[in-house]
């Protein structure tokens, strides 16, 4: 009989286990999946995150697979062509942040190399591993995620909240938050 694997609590649909086991906290150093997190964790404001995975394979499509330079050059007609897909979420400032987000990247890239080194130089090439004891021990933000995203902001980037950057760094495994019980903490580091 196999032995059922201890888990974050917050992973219970199939989707949201297979996120949670062969993603969520994995360390990335990958311009085009930390573009497509920031980019996905926008779109998830206001909304829970099983709507966006559910969403995630269009938002590839509609996103030219997250190529940061091709988003860039979105003009009125991709613009029009996003808002007409009920395979993402059809909110055009999200929408017009992706875009103006690709453009931000792009500028980033040329500043500091990648996206990876600017991100990663905040954790100083480390991930920060917390293992929390409960849900209720993770935060929704830290200082570190407001500073990023004082930064991001000033950058011009748009749809980088606090809590979005945290998100964001969870997500990329800039930051594990596996619970302790958890059969994945302490496991993504880098």
């Amino acid at each position: 009989m196999p032995v059922e694997r201890v888990r974050c609590s917050w992973a219970r649909t199939p989707g949201m286990i297979a996120y949670h086991d062969k993603e969520w906290g994995r360390p990335t150093r990958d311009d085009r999946v930390l573009f497509e997190f920031l980019i996905l964790e926008g779109a998830q404001a206001g909304l829970s995150w099983e709507t966006i995975l559910n969403k995630r394979e269009r938002y590839r499509i509609d996103f030219a697979d997250f190529e940061i330079a091709k988003i860039a050059r979105f003009g009125a007609k991709d613009v029009a062509r996003l808002m007409a897909d009920p395979g993402i979420v059809r909110n055009r400032l999200k929408i017009a942040a992706a875009i103006d987000n690709a453009k931000a990247s792009l500028a980033l890239q040329k500043r500091h190399g990648s996206l990876a080194k600017y991100f990663w130089a905040y954790v100083g090439g480390k991930q920060i591993v917390n293992a929390p004891r409960t849900p209720a021990d993770i935060p929704v933000s830290t200082p570190l995620a407001d500073q990023i995203s004082k930064d991001l902001k000033t950058l011009g980037f748009r749809f980088v909240g606090p809590t979005i950057v945290y998100s964001f760094m969870q997500a990329v495994g800039l930051v594990d938050d596996h619970l302790a019980t958890c059969f994945r903490s302490g496991k993504g580091r880098r």
